[in-house]
């Protein structure tokens, strides 16, 4: 569905996405301090994330939608059209902050503690993009007294689940668990694991819920990837924590 505009001309979710990526580097620059990085790492980190974020959102939906560009691939440029899937800007950005780590020489683990808990305040703050462009929701919800927002978002008139809604106040969530939990890590990369287990966890049992999810066979795909990302970061963290006790 088509970004909705405001002002006739920006679309909103843009705006939301924005926002998010101001908000992220004000708070990602404040922790370089207390990280000892060195001064605007935050900046120029995000000049790397945020191009190859949003090109793996682009590319990772069309991957799994490539019937709607095969007969006319310069579509896959139009993205004010929609068309941004999360996890395939979460996979890109993973791989970008890795290359500027390489650049950088600091450590991975520390890059992506930094973002970790910023990243998934972003996306609690992009889901209400779904919310303006009547998106990313759930099934029918036919019990009358329970047809009513947050429960529930009126589409196409019709109640359906507010699943990005339940999304957001996930994330929202893990944003302050992570938030809090910050200063207190020990191996540097745990703060990115407990994103992973977090955000995986409400994903894969909201993902069940959607009518919209992009699919594989039968398959919802961004389940199924949370529900591995969840078991990796699990036995990672565990074994490397284990490692760390052993005398």
């Amino acid at each position: 569905m088509p970004n909705r505009l405001l002002f006739g001309a920006i679309p909103i979710y843009g705006v939301l996405i924005a926002a998010a990526i101001a908000v992220a580097v004000f708070l990602c620059s404040r922790e370089e301090k207390r990280l000892h990085l060195p001064q605007d790492t935050s900046i120029d980190l995000a000049l790397w994330l945020v191009p190859a974020a949003i090109i793996g959102a682009r590319l990772y939906y069309v991957a799994f939608q490539w019937e709607m560009y095969a007969h006319n691939p310069i579509r896959i440029l139009y993205i004010w059209e929609g068309g941004l899937a999360i996890y395939g800007g979460v996979i890109a950005g993973v791989l970008a902050a890795w290359a500027f780590s390489k650049k950088k020489k600091i450590p991975f683990g520390v890059l992506a503690d930094l973002v970790a808990p910023t990243l998934i305040l972003g996306q609690a703050i992009g889901r209400w993009g779904n919310f303006f462009n009547g998106e990313a929701y759930g099934y029918l919800v036919e019990n009358p007294a329970l047809q009513f927002f947050p429960i529930a978002v009126f589409v196409g008139g019709q109640w359906h689940m507010a699943t990005f809604f339940y999304e957001s106040m996930w994330n929202f969530a893990g944003f302050i668990l992570l938030w809090c939990k910050r200063k207190s890590v020990q191996i540097p990369g745990n703060l990115f694991l407990g994103y992973l287990m977090w955000y995986g966890a409400g994903r894969a049992v909201i993902e069940g819920l959607r009518t919209d999810s992009l699919m594989l066979g039968p398959l919802r795909v961004s389940q199924m990837l949370s529900l591995a990302l969840v078991l990796f970061a699990f036995c990672f963290y565990f074994i490397r924590n284990r490692r760390k006790k052993m005398p």
